[in-house]
C-alpha cells in the first residue's frame, strides 16, 4: 500500500509540473514608435523582444510599454502589442 500510495503521489508531481510548465510560452512583444513635432524626425520604427511568461502575464508586461511621451517638443508614441 505504500508503495502504491507513493507511486501516485510522483504521478501527481509530474502532471502538475507538466500542467505548469506548458502554461508558460515565449511571446513577442511588438511596439511601434511614431514621431512627430519637429521637422527631419525619422519615420516610424519598431522595436520587438521576447517575453517568457504566462499569455495574461506577458500581455500585461507588453502593454505596459506603451505610452505617449514629450520631450523638446518631440511627441512619441508607443503601441505595443503581443504576438
Amino acid at each position: 500500500m505504500n508503495i502504491r500510495l507513493s507511486s501516485i503521489v510522483l504521478a501527481l508531481g509530474i502532471a502538475v509540473v507538466f500542467v505548469a510548465g506548458s502554461c508558460t510560452r515565449s511571446y513577442i512583444c511588438h511596439c511601434n514608435i511614431a514621431y512627430s513635432g519637429t521637422p527631419g524626425l525619422p519615420d516610424t520604427t519598431f522595436k520587438e523582444y521576447n517575453i517568457t511568461d504566462t499569455k495574461s502575464n506577458a500581455q500585461s508586461q507588453c502593454k505596459a510599454e506603451s505610452g505617449t511621451y514629450d520631450n523638446n517638443y518631440i511627441h512619441t508614441v508607443d503601441s505595443c502589442y503581443l504576438y
